[in-house]
């Protein structure tokens, strides 16, 4: 898989024309955008240094954070053009250590590793954050109490792995918890708040929160769910549903409508829970989890839930499989890893664990067996691909646009969960634009729907960003309604669904179709994963398997043979320096 863009022409804005040397060669061979040279330069006129080898590293490392990563590996970094005439990585090394840039502390170099320094600044934080909080002693547990309260729990459905994990996390100020879809996490995290409670004597304050708004709603639906089951086991259980909101990480910590990177909570302004959760924790970039941590009270226990093999977040960093291969050799590990899997799904299931093993002829054997559960249909040219979409595509349009103009908002939002059309890009023949006109377009042939405006009925939304003032939020979902002749838009919140006039909501896509790492922390029974072709820089083994566990019921990929081998053979590579620091303590 490339690394690289393909230069279009003397005017492209990508290539820096007053550039020269290494710089332009790197340039021109399209390792390095305009922006990457600018800030290089700029960085090197400010502190004074001229060597092209270092200003060529630094350009690197402003790539590498565009591209997701906290630093610049410089043993790894050839890999991506090994065409081009690198720096000798002995003498390349000698002068990044003796650039007044380091002097300065502008860039920093530690574990063989290049950052800018922000970047340096927030991954030490977060490593000394999480090592005080390892550090201090174990929270006070009534053991006979727990004890009790671990056997009334113990008669639900609940695994002894689970139970373990359980155990453990009330015994820890910190705890990783991590599995693949259906492996029980949630269930686990609701015993556990109950637990915590029954240990608290019912006074316990808890927090629910995920990096989006949709999985914020998800988690607390779910937790809800399962705290009824565990009354019926447990009937003087301390009661939790009604204290219990979701909440996104944006809300949690206190946006700042004058500083997008800064919260009212932090070191001097701490949270006042005494339990924070946090769901899809494989979606939480650097700067986010740096910012929870400073804000969270000492005392306080953190629950970071998720799957390391998703996809890691859209911002730099990527903490939670950082978190997990860190700890992964240490006696005072924090994580708890869930295996067993409860869910009847059989063949996804075992498509999801071919994936998680990255073996290629088993994921298409899986693929092609037959199965009422997973299906592939091997398609190559956009005819082949449109003829293969329609008929779903179009069924689940007319659905939610049946139950919008009947004026039934509720019932509109679960038809809109019943089908998801899953792309890797957002632009060009395999991406979510081109697909959402399509479908209007089907379904604009029906004589009965009439699709005309923005705001038609039956329009399905996906909300892009938080929008405080209207209380809706990144992630969640939503559908224009026909109320009293009128169109109206309504939302799925935490604990309602929210209408607005459709003019209000100014962040919002169609979203006949999505991309990939839009649906993380959402599930629908149904869902067709689109592929792009093999060369696709964004096709990896991460995004393939985050698309399929999206699906509760039914799978269908989409795609070549060669765009399997090409995703399950291709991983994630973010370069960070967290796994080595926690691994070394």
């Amino acid at each position: 898989m490339t690394e690289l863009w393909e230069p279009t022409g003397e005017q492209d804005w990508r290539i820096a024309t007053g550039a020269v040397g290494l710089l332009a060669a790197f340039n021109e061979a399209g390792v390095l955008t305009a922006s990457d040279l600018h800030v290089a330069t700029r960085i090197g006129a400010l502190g004074g240094e001229e060597d092209e080898r270092v200003l060529l590293a630094v350009a690197l490392a402003v790539r590498a954070v565009r591209r997701g990563s906290v630093c610049l590996d410089l043993a790894t970094v050839p890999e991506t053009a090994p065409d081009l005439a690198w720096p000798a990585p002995a003498e390349w090394t000698t002068a990044i250590e003796a650039s007044p840039l380091l002097a300065a502390g502008v860039v920093r170099w530690e574990l063989g590793l290049l950052y800018l320094d922000r970047y340096h600044r927030l991954e030490t934080q977060v490593h000394d954050d999480l090592a005080l909080r390892l550090a201090q002693a174990p929270p006070p547990v009534d053991e006979a109490r727990l004890d009790a309260a671990l056997a009334k729990v113990r008669a639900g459905h609940f695994s002894d792995e689970q139970e373990a994990a359980v155990a453990a996390a009330v015994r820890r100020r910190t705890t990783i918890l991590t599995g693949g879809p259906g492996t029980g996490k949630t269930t686990t995290v609701a015993r556990l708040l109950a637990l915590l409670a029954d240990q608290a004597g019912g006074g316990l304050a808890i927090a629910l929160a995920a990096p989006t708004g949709k999985a914020a709603t998800r988690l607390q639906e779910a937790v809800a769910t399962e705290l009824a089951d565990v009354a019926r086991t447990w009937p003087e259980a301390p009661d939790l549903v009604g204290r219990l909101e979701g909440l996104t990480l944006h809300r949690l910590l206190g946006w700042r409508p004058d500083n997008a990177t800064r919260f009212r909570h932090d070191r001097g302004n701490r949270l006042k829970y005494d339990v924070v959760v946090v769901d899809e924790s494989s979606m939480v970039e650097l700067t986010m989890m740096g910012r929870l941590l400073e804000a969270l009270r000492p005392d306080c226990r953190l629950v970071l839930v998720g799957d390391p093999r998703q996809l890691t977040s859209v911002g730099a960093g990527a903490v939670l499989s950082d978190l997990v291969a860190g700890y992964e050799a240490r006696a005072d590990s924090p994580v708890s890893a869930l295996t067993e899997n409860f869910r009847s799904e059989e063949d996804i299931k075992a498509l999801a664990a071919a994936l998680r093993e990255g073996d290629a002829d088993e994921v298409l054997r899986v693929l092609r067996a037959p199965s009422e559960q997973v299906s592939f249909v091997e398609a190559d040219d956009e005819a082949a691909i449109e003829a293969a979409l329609r008929p779903d595509s179009v069924a689940a349009g007319r659905a939610v646009w049946a139950a919008a103009t009947q004026e039934d908002p509720a019932r509109a939002l679960a038809e809109l969960d019943r089908y998801r059309l899953l792309c890797a890009h957002r632009e060009g023949p395999y991406g979510v634009r081109r697909w959402n006109h399509l479908v209007e377009r089907w379904l604009a042939e029906d004589p009965e729907i009439e699709i005309w405006g923005e705001w038609y009925v039956g329009r399905p939304l996906l909300v892009t960003s938080n929008d405080y003032a209207l209380d809706v939020y990144n992630g969640e979902t939503g559908v224009v309604v026909r109320q009293d002749g009128r169109s109206r838009a309504f939302v799925a919140g935490s604990e309602r669904l929210k209408q607005f006039a459709p003019g209000r909501l100014d962040a919002v896509e169609t979203m006949h179709a999505m991309t990939i790492h839009k649906s993380q922390g959402s599930q629908a029974d149904r869902v067709t994963v689109l592929l792009p072709d093999e060369g696709s820089r964004l096709l990896t083994r991460e995004l393939f398997y985050t698309a399929v566990t999206r699906a509760r019921t039914h799978v269908r990929v989409v795609g070549t043979e060669a765009a399997v081998r090409a995703a399950v053979e291709t991983r994630a590579q973010r370069a960070t320096g967290l796994r080595l620091r926690l691994a070394g303590d």
